[in-house]
Formats: structure tokens, sequence, C-alpha cells
């Protein structure tokens, strides 16, 4: 079985694609199970954030777990196929491990260096296990890049890259001023009781706003995330929970609004903003042309072949990503008197919110246009270095776990023969005392464990190596081991409940 992901995120798609195909709780579970049902796959787990959906599987034949695995995508997020393909980036064994781990560093963000990530692949984890579709290698996989994630943000200096999507957020609304000087004192709203949307309201309360505001669909949510914030030692912000049913008198005393829930359609009309602030929409400014990054034809030439016709190779489709030039909306101009920070995806806050005076409005859009040009930290090659590392030992600790079932038949073939042998030596010699049973039979042991320890030693060392798969396979045609009794041991192990816990 081998690893392939299928996938599409900011660097491959505009956000109206990824808007549309986004995955809410409920259509995550279906997409595993249907996945599961999948004749190539024999486990999965998927990757939903706000920027990348991403369908990782065990998969027995490539070609064929790619244009399953695709089609699967496109059925469930709703967008077609021929459409989808486009956006849609393979990656294959090694290079899959690669782009996970890179992921889980913060490496392939939106902002570079942020760490919101590792909660949302530790859900991607937790949602596996608990439908349980998530097998040995997923776990491992998983639990690994968790670890990698970690020991990047602890051994490095990436944090000092990026940040988490609500800072940057609230950079680009404070539009150059120091965000803290910005919010301090300001009033704010947020939109959603979920991990976003509890990262900005802690956010806001470390920046120095007055008063957060905090309206969720499921009240108790709103009120745990108010009790949370009232507990925190290192702020003083006033916080209180709300009925979604507030949220339009709320808005018209909001400084700042962040919005993040799982809604499939708009929270904040263009309207409704309107109306909160007494004011009419004015007519949409000229949205100018900026550039942005959208697939290179080869890639997207090559990817379509690999749907329609499959390929050997597993080079990734998220190369080098040739310009196109895309239209956004203009924001209005003069004094801001309504922030807004829309970190949901699908949208959570109209588009056309720019139109209206006195608005700013910040998204996931405009944000990925805005990091297109943050520097780089000098850290990230040593993340870079870190990751290459733990994905050749990853590799390396796969090979080995795949011929240690056999190396256990092995030793647990012997041990038969040995018990045999001694139980044939009773038989022949029953006028052995204990002590000579018992020392002729710790003989026959060492003998045993001697022969069989420099070729079970060697064989875990040379399956640890690139192409070391095979040497398994020898193992058990040399010695004629029980096929079914390799399975059982693999069984076993995978059905160790201590397995992948951290």
């Amino acid at each position: 079985m081998s690893l392939l992901v299928v996938g599409l995120s900011h660097r491959s798609a505009p956000v109206s694609v990824l808007e549309r195909a986004s995955l809410a709780a409920d259509a995550q579970a279906k997409l595993l199970q249907d996945t599961l049902a999948a004749e190539p796959a024999t486990e999965a787990a998927v990757l939903a954030t706000c920027n990348r959906i991403e369908l990782y599987a065990d998969v027995d034949k490539f070609h064929a777990g790619v244009a399953e695995l695709s089609t699967l995508l496109a059925q469930h997020s709703g967008v077609g196929l021929e459409e989808l393909t486009p956006y849609l980036y393979v990656h294959y064994e090694d290079r899959a491990v690669h782009h996970l781990f890179s992921v889980a560093c913060g490496l392939d963000s939106m902002v570079v260096g942020e760490g919101q990530i590792l909660g949302q692949i530790k859900d991607a984890l937790a949602r596996g296990q608990e439908l349980h579709t998530a097998g040995r290698l997923l776990n491992d996989l998983f639990q690994q890049a968790l670890r990698v994630g970690k020991r990047a943000h602890s051994e490095t200096g990436i944090d000092r890259a990026g940040q988490s999507l609500v800072s940057f957020g609230l950079q680009q609304l404070a539009a150059g001023a120091d965000p803290a000087l910005w919010a301090g004192g300001k009033r704010a709203l947020v939109i959603g009781a979920g991990s976003m949307s509890s990262l900005a309201a802690a956010t806001l309360a470390r920046t120095g706003v007055a008063e957060i505001v905090v309206a969720n669909r499921t009240r108790a949510r709103a009120d745990r995330l108010v009790e949370i914030l009232q507990q925190g030692d290192d702020t003083a912000v006033r916080a209180r929970a709300v009925e979604m049913s507030a949220v339009g008198d709320e808005l018209t005393r909001a400084d700042i609004v962040v919005s993040c829930t799982g809604s499939t359609g708009l929270v904040l009309t263009a309207d409704a903003l309107a109306d909160a602030l007494g004011v009419s929409l004015d007519a949409a400014p000229e949205a100018p042309t900026v550039t942005a990054a959208a697939p290179a034809p080869d890639d997207v030439d090559q990817h379509a072949a690999w749907v329609e016709n499959g390929s050997a190779a597993s080079a990734a489709l998220a190369g080098p990503a040739t310009p196109r030039r895309v239209t956004v909306p203009a924001q209005s101009t003069g004094p801001v008197r309504l922030a807004l920070l829309d970190l949901a995806m699908p949208r959570d806050i109209d588009g056309a919110a720019h139109r209206i005076a006195g608005v700013r409005l910040v998204d996931i859009e405009s944000l990925a246009e805005a990091s297109a040009d943050a520097p780089m930290a000098a850290d990230v090659d040593r993340v870079r270095t870190i990751v290459s590392d733990e994905v050749a030992a990853f590799g390396a600790a796969q090979r080995a776990a795949h011929v240690a079932p056999t190396v256990v038949a092995l030793r647990t073939m012997a041990a038969d023969v040995v018990a045999g042998e001694i139980a044939r030596l009773d038989g022949r010699l029953p006028d052995l005392d204990e002590k000579q049973r018992a020392e002729i039979t710790q003989t026959v042991r060492r003998v045993v464990d001697k022969l069989l320890h420099a070729p079970t030693v060697r064989v875990k060392q040379l399956a640890s190596e690139p192409g070391g798969a095979g040497y398994a396979d020898a193992l058990r045609e040399l010695f004629d081991l029980d096929p079914q009794t390799v399975a059982a041991v693999s069984r076993a192990d995978l059905n160790d409940p201590n397995r992948g816990r951290s």
C-alpha cells in the first residue's frame, strides 16, 4: 500500500473555487466513508481548513487512486470534476509525506510559520480515528506530522516568519498602524465560537480591545468562550455572549467584526451592514486588476492526463505558478467606521460590503494577496532541512515496520520448531531430569537465536533503506513462512490500543 494525497489550496486555486469546494463537518465524514468504500483505498483522512482541502489515502493503485480521489472530492464539494481538476495537486509516497510535514510546519500556509495548522491537523486525525478511517499508516503519518510541526516551532524562529491568520488579518485592518494602538479601546464583535473564532477572540483580548461580544448559533458555546476570556490572567477585557438574532443590534455598537462560522450562506449581507451604519450602498468603485497565482498550464494538462489515463510518475502539481490577472473589489475611501475580518470559507460577509462608505473589509482573498509579498525569515531554510530529515526518517521507519511482522513470524516459527524438537527429545529420553532438560532446551534456543540474529538484524537495516520493501518478501520465501501468520502479526500490531497515541 502507498500514501496518496489529492487536494487544492490557496496556492493552486482561487478563493472563489476554494469557497465553493469547502466541506462542512458532515460532508467530510461522508467523504471519508465513501473513500474507504472505494476499491483503491484502505485508509483515509481529510484536512479541511479555510484555505485547503486535502484527501489523504492509503491506496494500492496509483492511477486508480488519483482518479477515484479526484472524483470523490468533486462529488462531495459540489464543484464539477472538469472545473475542479485544473486546481488539484497530487503527491505520492515520500512526496506526500513531505507535503504534510511542510504543511504542519506552516511552510505551506497563507501566512508562513503560523501555528494554527497544528490544531487543524490534530482535528483531522481525531476525525479519522473517530470514524475508524485512519489506520496504521495515517495514524503514524499524522502523529509524526504533529511532532515535526512542534519541533520546527521549538527549534527555529519560524514563528517570527509569520503569525496566525487572525493576527495577520488584524494587521491588514490596521493598514500599517500598530494593531495594539489601532484596536485599543475598541468594541469587537466575534461571530462564531469555533477554534478560529476562539483564537480571534483571544487575539483581540491581548491586542487591547475594550469589549468583546460573542455571537453563536449555539448559545452555550458562546457562553463558554466568554467564560474562557474572562478567566484570562493577561487581559482585562469585558466579554459577553448574545444570540445570533442580536447581531444586527450589536453591529451598531461595534468597531471591529471578526466572523468565522460554518455557515453555507452569508451571515452578514451588505444591506444589513449598511442598515447598521445608517448609510446606503454607494456605487461600486472601479475594481483594480492585480496579479495572483494560478496553476501553470503544464501542471493542469499533466493532472488532467493523470486523472484520465494515469501516470507512472508522482511529480507534484504544485510547481511554479504562472501569473494571471484577476479582479478584486476596491475598498471604500474615507474614515473607517467598521472594520470587518472574514476568516470563513465559504465567506460569511458579503463581498459587496466594500461599497459601503466607512467600511474596511479584509477576507481570505485579500489576505492571500497581502501574504504573497510577506518577507520570509532565514529560519525557513532551517525548517525545510528539518522537514527533509524527518521525511527520510519516517520513510525508513515505515519500511522497517513493514518487515517487522515477517521477522516476528520467523522467530515464532523458530520457537515452534524448538518446542517440537524438545517434545520429541522428551519421548526419546524420558529419564532426563529437569536440570538436564532445561540445559538442553536453553542450548537449542541459544543456537537458534544466534543463527537468526544476524539475518533478522540485517534485514531490518536493509528494509529501512530506499527500495528495501522487497526484503520482507524474500525472507518469507526463503523460510516458507505462512502469509496468514504474517498477516495475523500485522493485525495484532494494528489493533494495539496503545499504538499511535501521544
